[in-house]
């Protein structure tokens, strides 16, 4: 019976090689200079240690917006290109409706501001 889960035992155990060898030859062999900027840990942007009911500026949330357009443009054109011999002209045409729909989205940051930071 253990014939039969062999080669499960197996993939799981290079698979925790692979997963783990590089973070332990990173942390042996990778330099050791902490210092405070490095230690301190990132809030996107807000000071560390401050009142967390302080408001967040609108411009996240538009940054938010666009990653997922972008996101979600991607995700979906992947198997769309990989199925259209079998979609046809609908595919297609639903395609070209969805990124039309993405489009008006960007427009809508465009305006917003949402691509400029400064």
């Amino acid at each position: 019976m253990l014939e039969q889960y062999l080669p499960i035992l197996i993939f799981l155990g290079v698979a925790l090689v692979v997963g783990v060898l590089p973070l332990v030859l990173g942390g042996v062999l990778g330099p050791q200079r902490p210092d405070a900027a490095k230690s301190a840990p990132y809030e996107c942007g807000f000071e560390a240690f401050e009142d967390a009911r302080m408001r967040f500026d609108v411009r996240f949330y538009l940054v938010a917006i666009v990653f997922i357009v972008f996101d979600l443009e991607i995700a979906f054109l992947f198997p769309w290109a990989v199925a259209l011999g079998d979609l046809g002209w609908f595919g297609l045409a639903s395609m070209g409706v969805f990124l039309a729909v993405l489009v008006v989205g960007f427009i809508y940051e465009w305006r917003r501001g949402a691509l400029e930071w400064a």
